[in-house]
């Protein structure tokens, strides 16, 4: 028996479904006047974070390492 809850909402949604709703409402936003407009320096901030915690994921980390660079 699978003990994992049954995905409801976003979670249930095709991946494509659930881009294509997101930008919807991304868009709506902007046009609206309240959509978030990134700064340099909140954009590196972000980058930062969001590499330091793909960083903390060691098997993840050594299997980039084991693909070695891309040509």
């Amino acid at each position: 028996m699978n003990d994992e809850p049954k995905k409801q909402g976003f979670a249930a949604m095709d991946p494509a479904a659930h881009r294509a709703l997101c930008s919807k409402g991304g868009k709506a936003a902007h046009a609206k006047g309240v959509g978030h407009e990134w700064t340099p320096e909140q954009a590196r901030e972000a980058g930062r974070k969001g590499g330091q915690k793909v960083a903390q994921d060691r098997e993840h980390m050594r299997e980039i390492g084991k693909k070695g660079r891309a040509p």
